[in-house]
């Protein structure tokens, strides 16, 4: 009967003509014991058979007599145009064999209706023998492959068609689920999830048969997980593209407290898609998953980490918007997934952010913690990181002001510390990405109370700077790095032995500007180092005290001619000449213009050339002054290398060429931060937008004396940061606050490069003040390495920890009970050039002491201090410690994040290096 015949398509037909042709080339009819396809258009098509093609013709017929004229027709060419002699007739139909007359089967094929096996057909379709006997019941997957083979046909597939290669060829064809040739398709949840958000992958699932639909979704149910059929059934409806942010709600909502109060919402939300409460879970589980699969593709600077990034906020927004129109928010505040729960997160920290007294800053270390628990705060990393300064600012303000009693004390002070406020400040003052107002103002209140603890600092400085100034010279400095002196006290040492050193001066950078390029620099390119601190103190950057005004034409030239001195680009030159050649050394200058390549060239080829040179080479780099004077600081307000014209490039020939580089300032730079509309001050004797002459005011100094190279030694600074004497500017310079008058003076080394006698590294973990480390590891006072230790505050505060031999209570500390194991002894003797036993220990317990994580330059530090030998290169002084260590492959010790930390396991140390019996 109709109802129990199969159905037959054109590729159905095809096949079987191909198959049964090639034994009966002469015939021209063909019976079929199947019904034709009503969805099939075309009746007339042409098949290839045996190297050439035949016309073929069908015909669906339900009556014996139908079935005869319909051959009487066609032998007549009355079928249709063109019929030739060796055209086929396919009739299809419900007529039984016995009621068709012998003469008419005498010329069919076989003589008889022929079967549609359409296992046996899909089976040749794929080139295989045999079917998996699982298939040869589902119709809908038979019926299924013969419509949906691609243009150049299913892939072969070997002896045995197996049912779960079939359903993901068909996945590949139907709904472009992976490649229909491949032999293999990673499908998974996160291949599911990614399909529902393509344009046109739940909309060709919605057009399939719902026979096809019920057995691709029981199939990918077994095969990816429970949550699959909701999936599928949002697709079908047409709302794949919200099945992602569905999910991610549900999760949010289950996660509460009110998970049955929100169920009607949710139901509500998904329709006819939620089966039933119990399939919530499995659906909302897999979606979390996925989704925080993509996130952590997402954390990156990459291309295509910023794709994956743009994907993942695209969900979590609709997800967002999904919550409000189901009036879900407020449920859903506190989720670690959603926007709205970073966002939640944020304004309870901004919260925080306004409270003073005991007990304020472990609140907003609190907050802080909880912002960086969600899931997001990596993937909005410059928010994250604007909270993380916003609590470093509060520690600030929490500490005991600086009380400076020289000058000296004051500008070293202020570039380990002050200088660092005042690059959190400039990062709060960009605002947070996120534009909410709650959380603008909370910044805008805090850089308030920051400014204000700032221009206290300025006011005592100003007051040092003025007493100071009036007899201070090069032969009686107060114990102050002058700017003059630079070149003697930091580049004349790079310069012993035939060294090569780089002067980089990056007019107008300040200390906090200092600090950032610092803190970005490779460190397995280049090692900082200092001059060593007397015994019982600790090694500090450098910083010298700038000429008076604090503008180019006095500092600049004071700088570049090792004596004050006042002029341009040409008095610079002649003074950089005349003080290398009383050291007997040739010297060249690059000023703006002159170090800049021509097309095709990152540098000038006179300066390539000069670096290649034993001469000593100096450029001045003016990017920094010359966007204070056109109103725009950095691209983001916070200066980088890559913010500074040419100072990668640079960097990187000093590299190439093995030559140390002095970076230095000729003065710094404060910013205006005063509201729009803050007018100039009203005053006479105006010389420069924070110098002038006459009596001074509120928020100025008078300054004279020898290093007062203007106006008859006589001037009036303001120290004040919201006062200026001309035209709003992004930031100006002259004055006299710490911000202007402190010169950075950062002495680098190639990694490996020689060290100059008496001078030592300075870890990257040195040269942070307390306050800016997370409160957990600044808080123990042995958290610091041996050797490593906090900048201090000011000369003569913090002393030098002396170093650890044992533990307080007398026990040996780990790098002592790791040298002494028979493991260890047994190991140095296959370790070629091994660190020293004390190296070893040191390095050990510093590792120790900050946790498991240094810095490379951290650990060679340690080990230089506790050996007094110098560590040239602290990348292969790592190295060398996890030769010696990690027996038989186990990581003991590892340099990981591309190699700019060591990594201690402390568990594994103490397994592979036992302490011998006795000790403890």
């Amino acid at each position: 009967m109709t109802a129990t015949r199969p159905v037959a398509g054109r590729r159905a037909i095809e096949v079987l003509l191909q198959t049964e042709l090639k034994r009966a080339p002469d015939h021209r009819l063909v019976l079929v014991d199947a019904v034709w396809d009503p969805e099939e258009v075309n009746t007339e098509f042409t098949v290839e058979i045996g190297g050439g093609h035949r016309r073929v013709v069908v015909t669906d017929e339900h009556s014996p007599l139908g079935v005869t004229d319909a051959w009487h027709r066609h032998l007549a060419g009355g079928a249709g145009d063109g019929a030739g002699d060796d055209s086929v007739l396919v009739v299809t139909g419900t007529v039984p064999p016995e009621q068709l007359g012998l003469d008419l089967r005498a010329h069919a094929v076989r003589r008889h209706p022929l079967p549609v096996d359409r296992a046996e057909i899909v089976a040749q379709l794929f080139g295989a023998a045999d079917l998996d006997r699982r298939m040869l019941g589902e119709h809908w997957l038979l019926d299924a492959l013969l419509q949906a083979e691609p243009l150049d046909g299913w892939p072969r597939v070997g002896a045995v068609l197996t049912r779960d290669r079939a359903v993901r060829a068909l996945l590949g064809a139907r709904l472009g689920l992976g490649d229909p040739a491949s032999d293999t398709l990673d499908l998974d949840a996160d291949a599911l999830f990614a399909w529902t958000r393509t344009p046109a992958g739940p909309s060709l699932y919605a057009d399939l048969p719902e026979e096809e639909q019920r057995g691709l979704e029981t199939w990918l149910g077994r095969t990816v997980g429970p949550a699959a059929p909701t999936l599928l059934t949002l697709a079908a409806e047409g709302r794949g593209g919200d099945a992602l942010p569905l999910g991610v709600l549900a999760s949010a909502a289950l996660s509460t407290g009110s998970a049955q109060a929100a169920g009607f919402a949710l139901g509500t939300l998904f329709g006819p898609a939620l089966a039933s409460f119990d399939t919530l879970r499995p659906f909302a589980d897999a979606a979390t998953g996925v989704l925080t699969r993509w996130i952590a593709q997402a954390e990156g600077p990459t291309a295509p980490a910023s794709a994956a990034r743009s994907r993942v906020v695209a969900v979590l927004e609709r997800a967002d918007r999904l919550a409000a129109d189901a009036r879900l928010t407020d449920l859903v505040r506190g989720d670690r997934l959603l926007p709205s729960g970073y966002l939640g997160r944020l304004r309870t920290l901004a919260a925080c952010l306004g409270s003073r007294g005991e007990g304020a800053t472990a609140l907003a270390e609190s907050a802080l913690r909880d912002l960086e628990a969600h899931q997001l705060a990596a993937l909005y990393a410059e928010s994250t990181e604007t909270a993380r300064t916003a609590v470093r600012l509060m520690r600030w303000l929490a500490t005991a002001p600086a009380s400076p009693v020289t000058v000296s004390e004051a500008v070293r002070e202020h570039l380990a510390s002050s200088g660092w406020a005042d690059l959190a400040i400039g990062v709060l003052a960009e605002g947070d990405a996120s534009r909410d107002t709650a959380v603008g103002e909370a910044y805008r209140r805090l850089i308030g109370a920051a400014r204000e603890r700032r221009a206290a600092l300025d006011a005592r400085f100003a007051g040092l700077l003025a007493s100071w100034s009036e007899t201070a010279c090069q032969q009686a400095n107060g114990g102050a790095l002058l700017i003059e002196d630079v070149l003697a006290r930091a580049a004349a040492p790079l310069a012993q032995g035939g060294g090569r050193p780089l002067v980089l001066v990056l007019d107008g950078m300040s200390a906090d500007v200092a600090v950032r390029i610092a803190g970005e620099l490779d460190r397995r390119a280049w090692t900082e180092i200092v001059p060593a601190a007397a015994k019982g103190t600790l090694p500090v950057r450098q910083a010298a005290v700038s000429m008076l005004p604090s503008v180019t034409r006095v500092s600049r030239a004071s700088l570049l001619s090792g004596r004050p001195s006042e002029g341009g680009q040409a008095a610079e030159r002649t003074g950089f000449a005349a003080f290398w050649r009383k050291r007997h050394r040739g010297a060249y200058l690059f000023h703006k213009g002159g170090y800049e390549g021509p097309p095709g060239h990152r540098l000038a080829p006179e300066l390539v050339q000069a670096l290649a040179s034993d001469d000593i080479v100096a450029v001045v780099v003016n990017t920094i002054d010359d966007a204070l004077a056109d109103g725009r600081e950095g691209t983001t307000g916070r200066w980088g290398l890559t913010d500074i014209g040419k100072l990668p490039d640079l960097l990187n020939a000093a590299r190439d060429y093995g030559r140390p580089v002095v970076l230095v300032s000729d003065h710094g730079h404060i910013v205006d931060r005063t509201e729009r509309g803050h007018q100039p001050a009203e005053v006479t004797g105006v010389r420069g937008a924070r110098w002038r002459t006459g009596d001074p005011g509120d928020g100025e100094v008078a300054l004279s004396g020898p290093r007062v190279l203007t106006d008859g030694r006589r001037i009036t600074a303001a120290w004040r940061d919201d006062l200026r004497y001309t035209a709003r500017q992004a930031g100006y310079h002259g004055g006299a606050s710490l911000a202007e008058v402190t010169v950075p003076v950062i002495t680098l080394v190639p990694a490996g490069g020689a060290v100059p006698s008496g001078w030592v590294l300075l870890p990257p973990e040195s040269a942070e003040p307390a306050w800016w480390k997370e409160s957990d590891t600044a808080a123990a006072p042995e958290a610091a390495p041996r050797g490593a230790e906090e900048p201090p505050a000011g000369p003569g505060a913090p002393k030098a920890e002396p170093a650890r031999h044992a533990t307080p209570s007398g026990r040996l500390s780990l790098g002592q009970r790791t040298v002494r194991s028979a493991p260890y002894r047994t190991q140095r003797e296959f370790v070629r050039a091994a660190p020293t036993d004390k190296a070893v220990e040191a390095a050990l317990d510093a590792l120790d002491a900050a946790g498991g994580k240094l810095s490379p330059g951290a650990v060679a530090a340690a080990a230089q201090t506790a050996t007094g030998k110098s560590q040239r290169n602290p990348a292969r002084f790592a190295t060398m410690l996890e030769r010696l260590l990690n027996i038989d492959g186990y990581p003991v010790l590892q340099l990981v994040e591309s190699g700019r930390t060591v990594q201690l396991d402390r568990a594994l140390l103490s397994q592979q290096f036992p302490p011998p019996e006795g000790t403890a």
